[in-house]
């Protein structure tokens, strides 16, 4: 081999700048292909099957129906929610207390802004008849533990049953609606039956052995009574005592508020000349 032999490994140089005539057919490059046009707007169109397409159809013809059947039914309440309130009908929803709602009781929005101070301290003589009655119970039961016997804690339990509804239905109730729609007629009804009330809580707070049976209450007298012979008894009679005496207070000067109201408001005078009306129309 000569020194001056050329290397067999030595790759030809190209020049890229030589004319292309002259570049080896080894050492030629191909040129890329265009790029196919490519339309964005263009729709792809996915064949259906019939029975999808009528599917589709059927679902919205269903649905279409039921909008067409809610409108229809939030017209017919609507219009009889009108019609209630031109009848001036008021839904009562039952809401106190919060926590297993069995009344409804909402003064702050439907009793009038002068009156409602009145109104909760009616309230809170119905609580207190119902704190009334509820300790009557306990005590009596200590008695009847004590050996007094179980018809007093009988009597104690048709108290509480009678009373608390009783006093809601018949006094508290038509109160609240006489507050709320100004009725002269149940400001009376009001008045006869909380008078009633007034009258068994002096009652209970004497408690003579007269018409009910004297150890069932917790008034004054058993609670000497019971005193002498156990302590522990006669203390949670004179408690009670205590309660109903409050009670009695309190109902007293709930009724005179209601009705200096009702004297002032001129409900007094309606109310007599709607008795001179009805009185007149039963004699003709």
């Amino acid at each position: 081999m000569s020194r001056y032999d050329p290397n067999p490994f030595e790759e030809d140089e190209v020049n890229p700048f030589a004319n292309p005539g002259s570049v080896p057919a080894a050492t030629s490059v191909l040129s890329p292909l265009p790029p196919e046009p490519y339309d964005r707007g263009a729709t792809v169109e996915i064949p259906l099957d019939s029975s999808n397409s009528k599917d589709i159809k059927a679902k919205e013809k269903e649905l279409k129906a039921r909008e067409a059947d809610l409108k229809r039914r939030e017209q017919e309440i609507k219009r009889r929610e009108d019609a209630i309130s031109r009848a001036g009908i008021v839904i009562e929803e039952k809401n106190w207390p919060p926590f297993f709602p069995i009344i409804h009781h909402d003064i702050a929005n439907e009793i009038p802004i002068h009156l409602q101070r009145t109104q909760y301290l009616a309230f809170s003589t119905w609580l207190g008849l119902v704190l009334c009655l509820t300790w009557n119970i306990v005590a009596v039961t200590t008695a009847w533990i004590k050996g007094e016997g179980p018809t007093i804690w009988f009597l104690a339990i048709i108290y509480f049953i009678s009373g608390v509804p009783g006093s809601y239905v018949l006094w508290y109730r038509p109160l609240y609606r006489a507050m709320r729609t100004d009725s002269a007629l149940k400001f009376g009804w009001f008045f006869l039956c909380y008078l009633i009330h007034i009258g068994f809580c002096i009652f209970a707070a004497v408690a003579p052995p007269i018409i009910f049976k004297g150890k069932s209450l917790t008034g004054i007298l058993p609670a000497i009574d019971v005193l002498g012979d156990n302590a522990l008894v006669g203390i949670f009679y004179f408690i009670g005592f205590g309660f109903f005496c409050l009670e009695s207070l309190l109902s007293v000067w709930v009724i005179q508020q209601v009705y200096m109201y009702f004297r002032g408001s001129g409900k007094a005078a309606e109310m007599k000349r709607d008795a001179a009306r009805g009185t007149m129309m039963a004699a003709l």
